[in-house]
């Protein structure tokens, strides 16, 4: 079986000129506890890189503070030199001074640096597409953008996104540069963001769904995503997963682990399809408006 896994099977969309298969891989959780320093098996985690191509992962996302440093240097010494099509699409915009702290940082000298040492970590030229991590309130929203935006005239971004964005800081990045992603945190239990969703939508952008995999209660007994599990024998996380590919033509879930057997688990959910009944249910279940 899991020699047939094919992360195809999720289909494909383009980010901006790129076309990717939709299931792809987040490399946050190949680094230590708090997202910080190595991680305890790195020879595990460096199989499970290596297993993203053979089953078909052509996206794989990434930040320069996942470590910090750490999941771009395992990247890069699982898979330099990188295979045709895959892109790495990674982030900058925080700094970190310890386990599980986060500090927002969108000084235009610090965005620069960060797109540099991800250029000499992932031993690459020009970043596939690198996303600001977030816009810093500290800083006018129009200097970062807009050292993201000289960073792609330089040639060294050639496609930018962003992460936890409203559709109005969407509209205002889009007057100075393209955007070609949107990632903001998206599940089936979790849909604060539908309207940026249903903005990416109208727009042709890419939406990357962080912690995609929360299912809230309705992975509980007797709940909708769970008896759509029970039936075909797979995880609620599998049909969850589903359900999201399903949810939008320009979603793009990025599950991540440290674990080959999670990896195949999570690729086999491309495959997973949802009857229309199943998938309206777990969605109302949610308290989503039906899709």
């Amino acid at each position: 079986m899991a020699d047939r896994l094919d992360a195809a099977a999720s289909g494909t969309f383009l980010v901006g000129d790129i076309p990717v298969n939709r299931l792809g891989f987040g490399a946050m959780r190949i680094t230590g506890e708090g997202v910080w320093g190595p991680p305890k098996d790195g020879e595990e985690c460096i199989r499970v890189l290596k297993r993203t191509v053979e089953v078909g992962i052509d996206l794989i996302d990434t930040a320069d503070s996942y470590g910090p440093n750490v999941s771009e240097e395992l990247i890069a010494e699982a898979l330099y030199p990188y295979p045709r099509g895959l892109l790495i699409a990674t982030k900058g915009g925080f700094t970190r001074s310890g386990p599980g702290k986060w500090t927002e940082n969108g000084h235009p000298k610090h965005l620069r640096a960060a797109c540099e040492g991800s250029l000499r970590r992932l031993r690459l030229d020009t970043i596939d597409l690198w996303q600001l991590h977030r816009i810093d309130p500290a800083i006018p929203a129009e200097d970062q953008v807009g050292t993201v935006a000289d960073l792609r005239r330089e040639g060294k971004i050639r496609h930018v996104g962003l992460s936890e964005v409203t559709v109005e800081q969407i509209e205002a990045a889009r007057r100075e540069v393209p955007i070609a992603t949107v990632q903001n945190r998206y599940n089936v239990a979790d849909r604060e963001w539908e309207g940026v969703l249903e903005h990416c939508e109208l727009h042709g952008i890419g939406f990357i769904p962080w912690y995609p995999l929360a299912v809230g209660k309705l992975a509980d007994e007797g709940g909708p995503l769970a008896e759509a599990a029970r039936r075909r024998g797979v995880a609620a996380s599998q049909v969850a997963l589903a359900w999201l590919l399903r949810r939008s033509p320009v979603m793009l879930p990025i599950p991540g682990t440290s674990k080959v057997a999670h990896l195949d688990e999570n690729v086999a959910a491309a495959a997973v399809e949802l009857a229309d009944d199943e998938f309206r249910r777990i969605g109302e279940a949610a308290g989503g408006e039906e899709a």
